[in-house]
């Protein structure tokens, strides 16, 4: 890529000493920018601007530079914009076409084994939208390091025994009720966790049962609702576009997670008021507790467990986790703890945390039975949207309503940076104008449109790189390398929101270029067919990128 070729270039004038600096994918001024003379000016003569001069005036000598850049300029307090000859932006489309489904993917992590852990719902407990944020970010992420060229295991690590367990297991025994669906087990799981107070003494009794397996009425519930609530999963993974490789349970976990502790009690873990802590305040951070006064493990101890059986699993070079930001604070301790039980798995995990999913009902509470679910959010869209295109020419309008109401949720969690809150407006996320997952999907659509009326012409790309047809587009020079450049932001900072925020802006120079440009029947017709087959190309892409579904016609 011309990114790299600049980098290079700029490396060779630096020299070892040289500090780190960025060439990005610049839209306002030229079409890359550097930072490399801000960041390397100290000690030399001259300040940024002058050292950028310099640094114009060496890069003209290379020949690699010769052959791609036009001009050179110095902006602002010293960033260095690389204005490209028209031919190679131009050119450029050529290698979208050739590349197609490829097109944004490289080899950078080759070679590279990596497990992404994400969604994490619990079975007896029904799937809410927190799941469905947790799902979306991880899924993206999985594609995201995929196209980087690492292998990627998904996983996802339910909590199938715990309180929340007890609970559920406790109102289906105490009702005598007969388990049918998954809303019934958190019907249960309600009525449990309303009345935990009143029955805390049964309901811990029923917790103790289900870790020793000694009770058969106790067992047959929880096999059965176990059984229930994994099925209920798989069917929702499915319209999610999403599946998994492993399958984790705190019931395996708990049990290492507590010989862990044990065997570094008196040296990473410690006695306190009958049950085993870490003293995070020696660590700048606070006390946890990992074992509690029954002996039984906590989430804590769990995840320590959980690191040591993924590796077992898949010895992974990296271990990303996601999940909600209300465990930031827990987690940074756990990270603590892992250091010394497992330095080299401590210094492979990253922890990518999302904020929550705010509806105009305000935050759900599954402790109150006032939960939303991902099936009622995606249910309830799907009819919004069903409104919306009842006079179309659609065949199945049902799944594509569904798809729609599926790319406004991702898209609204995606366009964010990971960790802030998003305020969730159903009918912003579901416009077909706009900034929304709907408008990614009707402009891919449109550009399958003008291809499928072009069908009698056949698209040929004109070799650009030696004869201009016409002068370069803005939407041509948002084009040129902005996917890949992207993919590889993204992947730096797993952030899916790079992606997102490109395609946005690519879908609104596509409309405008449409608007102003006459496609079919123009002297000009096969190069701007072709330059539509290209964003058709990179939106397909990037919208598999981020998971959300593409459609054909809406």
């Amino acid at each position: 890529m011309i990114k790299e070729t600049i980098q290079k270039e700029i490396n060779k004038i630096l020299g070892e000493n040289a500090r780190d600096f960025v060439v990005e994918k610049s839209s306002e001024f030229g079409d890359y920018a550097t930072n490399a003379a801000m960041m390397n000016a100290k000690g030399r003569e001259g300040g940024p601007r002058e050292f950028a001069e310099f640094l114009i005036s060496e890069l003209w000598k290379s020949e690699e530079i010769k052959k791609v850049v036009e001009k050179m300029g110095v902006a602002g307090p010293g960033f260095i914009n690389f204005y490209l000859k028209d031919e190679i932006v131009s050119g450029h489309i050529g290698e979208i076409l050739e590349s197609g489904a490829e097109y944004g993917k490289n080899e950078k992590e080759k070679g590279e084994k990596v497990i992404i852990e994400y969604t994490d719902p619990n079975p007896f407990k029904e799937f809410h939208i927190g799941h469905l944020m947790t799902n979306t970010l991880g899924e993206a992420l999985s594609r995201i390091i995929e196209a980087n060229g690492a292998e990627v295991k998904r996983a996802c690590y339910q909590g199938d025994v715990g309180m929340h367990v007890a609970k559920t297991v406790w109102a289906i025994s105490k009702k005598q009720k007969e388990i049918r669906d998954a809303s019934d087990l958190g019907q249960a799981y309600s009525y449990g966790a309303q009345n935990y107070e009143e029955y805390k003494t049964e309901i811990q009794e029923v917790n103790k049962k289900i870790y020793d397996r000694s009770d058969e009425e106790i067992n047959k519930i929880y096999d059965e609702g176990r059984k229930i609530s994994l099925e209920y999963f798989e069917h929702i993974y499915k319209r999610l576009g999403t599946h998994f490789d492993y399958y984790f349970f705190e019931s395996e976990t708990g049990v290492l997670g507590k010989k862990i502790v044990e065997e570094n009690l008196d040296t990473v873990f410690f006695k306190s008021d009958g049950a085993v802590v870490f003293p995070g305040e020696e660590h700048g951070l606070h006390t946890r507790v990992f074992l509690n006064s029954e002996g039984l493990p906590t989430y804590e101890a769990k995840e320590l467990g959980l690191a040591k059986i993924k590796y077992d699993a898949y010895p992974y070079d990296t271990s990303v986790v996601v999940t909600g930001n209300e465990v930031n604070d827990y987690f940074q301790v756990l990270l603590c703890a892992m250091s010394l039980v497992f330095p080299e798995l401590e210094k492979k995990t990253k922890h990518v945390s999302h904020g929550m999913l705010r509806l105009p009902t305000g935050k759900m509470s599954s402790r109150t039975g006032d939960v939303i679910t991902a099936e009622a959010l995606i249910g309830a869209l799907s009819e919004m949207v069903m409104e919306k295109i009842a006079d179309r020419d659609i065949e199945d309008k049902g799944k594509v309503a569904e798809e729609i109401a599926v790319a406004g949720i991702k898209y609204s969690v995606l366009k964010q940076s990971p960790g802030k809150d998003i305020i969730f407006d159903p009918q912003k996320a579901l416009s077909f104008e706009g900034d929304s997952g709907a408008y990614l999907q009707y402009a891919y659509v449109r550009t399958q449109s003008i291809l499928r009326k072009a069908s009698s012409t056949r698209v040929v790309l004109v070799d650009t790189r030696t004869t201009l047809v016409e002068p370069i587009s803005v939407l041509e020079r948002l084009l040129f390398e902005g996917l890949p450049n992207t993919v590889l932001m993204a992947r730096r900072e797993l952030a899916p929101n790079y992606i997102a925020t490109y395609l946005i802006d690519l879908c609104r120079e596509f409309n405008a270029y449409y608007e102003q440009n006459q496609i079919l029947g123009n002297e000009h017709s096969e190069h701007r067919l072709a330059l539509v087959k290209a964003v058709g190309i990179v939106l397909k892409n990037g919208l598999t990128l981020l998971g959300i579904p593409v459609l054909e016609k809406m």
